[in-house]
């Protein structure tokens, strides 16, 4: 599977700090019904990261394993393995595999729009005879019917978002060689591959969104403004830091890319890099969030273009200091992780430069933001101070509880991951059957994708549904033994800091 490297700013969470307790508070919360989506006959299926997994109609996209081996040469951008994975929409009540290219091949859904349009890739049955790999293709699913978006002469293209009139962007190859590619390099750990070109797929048609003056570039969201963020190099001659050619994000909109400079680095696109540059988020006021390298290129900080210029989180935050930028709503709240005082690793909020700290659940000493939604509810996962026990949370109005105890008694899974939230409540995650450690590797290799629907007044006479209240206690507890120190664990560091640009699976 694709890990996204974390940056070196994190090593500071190595560090031992003591962790006191405070109060606790009561809140009351809705029950939910559980949706366990299953697997397609393998042991996985799972919602992507950093993406829009879940629209306001309860629709929810992602990728399953089934039981049928990896063809040869498959291709590892849409296929962790190991056995294939298919792409899947759960909607009105009824689980359903998406069509892919070509039958046996591996396909992955990445975002749905509001009007149900699903953006993602597939394999096509070809090899590309360049890296001998299996080729992949940017494709869109509409009415349960796929289509190819093509590429620019290439052998290689993927879809990353879609907005509400249904333009996609991603990249796609051209027939340049590239030494550098942005995509060959490293996904397929190439250098025979060819130029790697952001796209904007609209009006039926695939519109090279061109570079910042270098050969590649990379495009991750778009939004309903048709403004698209990305990467892209800068020149075409690598430089002496990084040994590839510099590497700055960029917005681009009505036929132009801005280049949005970095916070003092020349940027990397290798997993391991100490100092990545990696793009996280857009929304509809052009903001833009991901990680920038400083100076040096050993490190990267979290960063917001605002509009006006590039923000460093971690320097101009007030109260915590700032350290992953998730996912950002269209208020411009940014939800991810912070270091405060006496806590290593909590779920933070970024608002107007003020650092949230939103704790953890119970006596968990970690915890991290994976979904905002439009009026400021954050979900994630909390993690216990020893590092086995993970578990989903929701937090609002200043409270953050377990989802686990928000689901009927004797439920098939255990809820690991919060990652969308819609304006209905609704929130899409992964969890891991019950009695399989929540943990990794088992959190990943074992994983179901999952919707909880809140037994609300907005969900008036759903089957199944307890409409009770739950008292539940404040995340504002801490562990009693406060002379104790808890050094972030290693499984929780690796999942922290930039993820993949591209498959986003945990």
């Amino acid at each position: 599977m694709n890990m996204r490297s974390y940056s070196s700013i994190l090593v500071t969470t190595l560090l031992a700090l003591a962790i006191p307790i405070s109060g606790t508070a009561a809140q009351k919360h809705h029950h939910y019904k559980l949706i366990d989506m299953g697997t397609l006959g393998g042991d996985a299926s799972y919602v992507n990261f950093g993406t829009n997994v879940l629209n306001d109609h309860g629709a929810v996209v992602g990728s399953s394993e089934t039981s049928t081996s990896l063809p040869p040469n498959t291709n590892p951008y849409p296929c962790p393995g190991p056995n294939s994975f298919k792409a899947f929409v759960w909607q009105k009540n009824k689980f359903a595999e998406l069509a892919t290219l070509v039958t046996g091949n591996c396909s992955n859904a990445i975002w749905v729009n509001k009007g149900g349009k699903i953006a993602g890739d597939s394999e096509n049955g070809l090899i590309d005879p360049l890296t001998g790999i299996t080729e992949v293709r940017a494709v869109v699913w509409e009415n349960n019917k796929i289509r190819d978006l093509g590429t620019f002469g290439g052998n290689h293209s993927a879809s990353q978002a879609i907005n509400t009139k249904g333009e996609v962007t991603g990249f796609a190859l051209n027939e340049t060689p590239d030494l550098y590619s942005l995509f060959d390099l490293p996904f397929l750990g190439s250098s025979a591959g060819t130029q790697t070109r952001a796209f904007l797929w609209s009006g039926h048609k695939m519109h090279d969104l061109d570079t910042l003056g270098g050969p590649d570039a990379f495009g991750f969201f778009v939004n309903d403004s048709s403004q698209v963020s990305g990467i892209s190099y800068t020149d075409s001659i690598p430089n002496q830091v990084t040994g590839l050619p510099t590497l700055h994000p960029f917005l681009w909109q009505n036929g132009k890319m801005k280049d949005l400079g970095t916070l003092g680095g020349l940027g990397s696109i290798l997993s391991n890099s100490p100092a990545p540059l990696i793009v996280n988020g857009l929304n509809n006021r052009g903001e833009v969030i991901g990680f920038s390298p400083l100076a040096g290129d050993q490190a990267s900080d979290p960063f917001l273009w605002n509009g006006e210029r590039l923000v460093d989180m971690s320097v101009e935050g007030t109260g915590g200091t700032f350290l992953s930028p998730n996912v950002l709503n269209d208020e411009g709240l940014v939800a991810g992780a912070g270091a405060f005082p006496n806590r290593v690793l909590d779920a933070a909020l970024w608002e107007n430069g003020r650092v949230i700290d939103l704790g953890a659940v119970g006596t968990d000493c970690f915890s991290e933001a994976w979904a905002i939604s439009s009026d400021g509810q954050v979900g994630g996962v909390s993690v216990s101070c020893d590092g086995n026990n993970w578990r989903a949370f929701l937090w609002q109005e200043g409270s953050m509880v377990d989802l686990n105890t928000l689901i009927p008694p004797g439920s098939s899974l255990q809820l690991v991951y919060a990652i969308g939230i819609n304006d209905r409540g609704e929130i899409a995650g992964n969890g891991v059957p019950v009695g399989v450690p929540t943990a990794p590797p088992t959190q990943d290799t074992m994983s179901h994708a999952f919707l909880l629907i809140p037994c609300d007044e907005g969900h008036p006479n759903l089957e199944g549904c307890d409409y009770s209240l739950v008292d539940a206690t404040s995340a504002a507890q801490r562990p009693a033994d406060a002379s104790q120190s808890h050094p972030v664990p290693q499984a929780l560091l690796q999942k922290l800091g930039t993820r993949p640009f591209g498959i986003r699976r945990p």
